[in-house]
Parts: C-alpha cells; structure tokens; sequence
C-alpha cells in the first residue's frame, strides 16, 4: 500500500475512539513522518486534541538537543509537545533497548488519560524485523504475531497506524515534504539485533524475496488468528479456584500441548511474566506428577508457580522475610510491616480480641517461630499453630509470614483467621477485629 494522508485517515477510522491523540515522537524520520501527516489533516481527524511526546532516555550525548529538536518542529505544527525526562540506564544482565523501551512507555502511560489514544510509528519493515527476530528466539504464534494494529495502553489504547507501509514509502513522503528528522546513530549498531537484521540480513533476503516485508506482514497475520484460537480454546479449559488456582487432576486430562497452551494463558491472565519453554516444561514435569504433600516450586524472572493441596499457583516472587520481625502496637492506629501491609484493629462487639485485655497489656506484632499453641475460640484444648494452618488450608508459603498478635508474651490471634479463646470477646463485649491489608505498597 502507498502511503498517502487518505490512506492513512482511512486506517485511523478502524482504531478505537479516542478524545485524543499522543503521537510517540522521538524526532526520527517515522515518528516525523506520522506527526507531520496527522497535523496536515488535524481537521479531518476523529479526535477533539493532537499532543506530541517525547521521551529523553539521557542515552545520548546529544539526547537533550533531539528534544529541542522535537519541540521547534512541534512550535511550527502548532501541536503541544511534553518532553519526558527518564533514566534508561541498563543494569548488570540487562538489555539497554529493553530498559529503554519499558522505561519509555511507562513514561508514556502515566501520561495518558481514560480515552486517550497513543499512536506510534512501526511500519511494516518494523514488523518484519519483529517476525524474524521472533522466529529465531524459537517464538510462537504468539510472538510470530509481533504487532497488533492496537492493544489496550494504560488508561486507553496504543495504535500502530504505519504498518502497511514501509520505510522507503515513508522516507519517500518524508523527501517530498522536505522534512528534516534526526538519526540516531546506535540504529546503525549491528552488535544490537535487529540492527543487524535490518542492514545485514533483510537486504540479502529481499534482493531474491523483494515482496519480503509484505509476506512477514502476512505471516504475522496468519499467528494473531492461530493465537486467538489458542486463546479462545485455553478459556475454555480455564477453572480456577478463588484465589486463581489450577486444578492439577484436570490439567492432567489434556495432552502435553494442550496443557501448555493453558498454562501459558494462565498465568497471562494473572499479569505476571510468562516463563520460556525450559520452565513450562518443568511444571508439567516437575510439579504435576510431585507427591500430594509436597510443595515444590518452578521460579523464573518476576513470576513462579508452586503447588499445594493438589492445585497450582502463580504468584511474584515472595520478598525476604525476617521472622524476628516485632513491632509494638497501641492497637489504636495502624502498623506496618516490612513487605508493605498494614495491620488494623476495628472495633467491634461480640468478636475479636477483648478490647478490655488490650488496653491492660503490651500488645506485639510478631512472627512464626516454630512451636506456638493457640486453643481457638469453641475448642476444650490447644492445638499447634502448625495444625490449625493446615486445616485453614494455608499455603505453606504463606504461614510465616501472617502476623500473629501477642498480648504481653502470649499468643492472642492470628490476624485476619483467629482467635484464641482466653481472648475472645464474648456476646455483647467490646472488641477488636484485626485486619490484615495486604498489597497496600507502591
């Protein structure tokens, strides 16, 4: 397809609605090229405001003049342009273009409000490049698929307008324009992957394969419909538990593939990172045949899956834990812990601690230490800790780490789970609920 500005107003028609446009402007000659198309048809557009934005990774040395850059040429366009500041710098083990990249779009999204539309400039040697390099890391239809024409962003939506044309059609308009862009010089870093597929390995392929981006593009079509089969077929197989658990007895009526293509979706939908096909592997060969009482563990980067009581969970990795963590508690306000929750005391009646035995004693914060008795409010004898959380079925991951409340040096509740009887309020006397609020930090 050649780009022209009805082509282009055409493809804008089938992205969502937006109230606004945020165009991705890094001051390159696509980003220049989308800015200065839309602003020649701002009255023809679907939107109320056309914003520009651009991120300065401080990458550069001359990082701070593209976005002076950046900001002339939007002066000129009469489009309001915000200038991000971010520190992309790459750790030890890391991608400086994968830092870079979610430093940018975190950036971007914080910026974006309910109906707002980001648009960027991939085009179609973008794509083919995405297919190539998903192809040899072994990708499946997921990652053939690349990019979508537009996937949900932070508070709105992210559009990929430019991908049926290429970067010579671009370049092309960009010339008749007489646009002035500039270059940065680490897209000609052949050490860096897709660098190397774009000035090495694409020319060869389309000197014999000329229609090559067109075919990538068609190639990542087919992979976004066998994906959304996949995924319509894994929503299907989909049971969960309240806490978003699997059910192990019926993972394993499906076959190897099949269980896979559920464990991926899974964990997707749960919003954490989903694992490389070593550590899926492990999980259908590790975790599913293990013993009924044992609680083994598959981790990787950001995400693992444990089992218990014969179902499977996936959560972010758990913090340090420091089980010698006290903390005094006047019970009046609330306490905070180190992994960000908070501890609450609600006054009630008829349940909860006796607020009486509270204001007399010196009230801890404590933490599992091995041992601990509790004879729980309705019960004639003591039980070990140990027990009871077995037969409240929690995790064993989860057991020392709920707080347990003291009243001098004896064990008074458990938080959020119970009480032990001796301070059990009765029918009709004041006491107090403690809550545990997790997930509160940040």
């Amino acid at each position: 397809m050649r780009f022209t500005l009805q082509n282009l107003l055409a493809i804008l028609q089938v992205l969502p609605p937006a109230r606004r446009y945020w165009v991705a402007y890094s001051g390159g000659l696509d980003s220049h090229v989308l800015l200065h198309s839309l602003a020649k048809v701002r009255d023809r557009l679907p939107v109320e405001e056309l914003h520009a934005v651009h991120v300065n990774h401080g990458l550069s040395s001359v990082a701070d003049a593209w976005g002076s850059h950046c900001v002339v040429v939007c002066r000129g366009l009469d489009i309001p342009c915000h200038v991000i500041q971010v520190d992309a710098r790459a750790g030890r083990g890391e991608s400086p273009e994968a830092v870079a990249r979610v430093a940018r779009y975190e950036a971007i999204c914080s910026i974006l409000e309910q109906g707002d539309g980001l648009l960027t400039a991939h085009h179609q040697d973008d794509q083919a490049e995405t297919v190539l390099l998903q192809l040899l890391r072994g990708g499946g239809p997921r990652g053939l698929a690349a990019m979508p024409r537009w996937d949900c962003f932070g508070a709105g939506w992210r559009g990929r307008p430019l991908l049926d044309f290429s970067r010579s059609e671009l370049r092309s308009f960009a010339q008749a324009e007489q646009l002035h862009w500039v270059e940065d010089e680490s897209n000609y870093d052949t050490g860096i992957e897709r660098n190397f597929l774009r000035h090495e390995v694409i020319p060869l392929l389309r000197s014999h394969w000329p229609a090559l981006g067109t075919t990538l593009s068609r190639v990542a079509g087919h992979s976004a419909e066998a994906a959304q089969l996949l995924d319509q077929l894994a929503a299907r197989d989909l049971v969960t538990g309240p806490q978003g658990e699997l059910e192990i007895s019926r993972l394993k009526t499906f076959d190897a593939g099949r269980q896979r293509n559920l464990l991926r979706y899974w964990i997707r939908q749960s919003g954490l990172p989903l694992p490389d096909s070593v550590h899926l592997q492990r999980i259908i060969d590790e975790i599913l045949p293990a013993a009924a009482d044992a609680t083994p563990l598959i981790g990787w980067s950001g995400a693992e899956v444990r089992r218990y009581r014969g179902h499977l969970y996936v959560m972010a990795p758990l913090p340090p834990h420091d089980s010698g963590e006290i903390h005094e508690w006047d019970m009046a306000g609330t306490v905070g812990l180190r992994d960000g929750s908070i501890l609450r005391a609600t006054p009630v009646t008829g349940r909860g601690i006796k607020q009486e035995l509270c204001r007399r004693a010196r009230v801890t914060v404590r933490f599992r230490q091995g041992g601990e008795r509790c004879r729980p409010a309705g019960r004639a004898h003591t039980h070990k800790l140990k027990k009871l959380l077995q037969e409240l079925a929690v995790a064993p991951w989860q057991r020392e780490r709920i707080p347990l409340i003291y009243l001098d040096d004896e064990l008074a509740a458990v938080a959020g789970l119970l009480v032990c009887g001796p301070f059990q309020a009765r029918s009709g006397e004041p006491g107090l609920e403690i809550r545990w609020e997790q997930n509160v930090s940040g």
